[in-house]
């Protein structure tokens, strides 16, 4: 092969492109497996992927109306293929293959007793039972505010019962004290004679002033 190239001319240049055509074709041939490889492990895992997805949707599904009450079959192979028509019948599930839809209902049907422990019925009355009790708790802390305010008034009313108390009996003891003063003067007077008692009573009659006539 001749190939030119501006003014020059190489006559062997077929040679040239021979060699270039086979590195090519060689390194393709390293590449292309490698890389067939990879992409077969994509697209399985991809697959992969959105089977478990699907499966677990189909199990959601499966194992919520499983806790509604709504399988009643109690035989195994019975209630896996009750689990399968309600699955096929699902509007959201038209689309997935036979496969996808035994292996969920057989994991719905293993996980039945799961379903029956924490039912809709048993997880309302739960849920009604935690209810009454955190309205009861309420109530309770109410009831306890209302206590430690009864509490604090009585005790203010305490403090101001006492302090009145402090107070009479501080007037009581100047009552006392003065009355203790007063006493040895009305023993000395009660002491002295009656005559004596009757001449200072008609003099202290005698000293005080006439009244003046109405």
């Amino acid at each position: 092969m001749q190939a030119g190239f501006g003014t020059g001319t190489y006559v062997d240049a077929g040679m040239f492109i021979q060699i270039a055509l086979t590195a090519l074709i060689l390194m393709l041939a390293f590449y292309l497996p490698a890389n067939a490889r990879m992409m077969a492990l994509e697209n399985a895992h991809r697959k992969f992927s959105l089977n478990m997805q699907d499966i677990s949707y189909a199990y959601q599904l499966a194992h919520a109306a499983d806790r509604g009450d709504t399988f009643l079959l109690s035989s195994e192979f019975d209630a896996v293929k009750e689990r399968m028509a309600f699955l096929r019948h699902h509007p959201d599930l038209q689309s997935l293959e036979p496969e996808i839809l035994e292996l969920a209902a057989q994991m719905s049907q293993i996980s039945h007793e799961l379903a029956e422990t924490y039912g809709d019925a048993k997880v309302s009355r739960a849920r009604m039972f935690l209810q009454q009790r955190q309205e009861e708790i309420e109530q309770f802390q109410q009831r306890i505010g209302d206590a430690q305010t009864i509490q604090q008034e009585l005790r203010q009313w305490t403090r101001d019962i006492e302090i009145e108390e402090s107070i009479a009996k501080s007037q009581l003891a100047r009552l006392r004290d003065e009355l203790f003063e007063l006493l040895p003067e009305l023993s000395a007077q009660l002491q002295t004679p009656a005559e004596d008692r009757e001449t200072s009573a008609s003099s202290v009659i005698a000293m005080s002033p006439p009244r003046a006539a109405e």
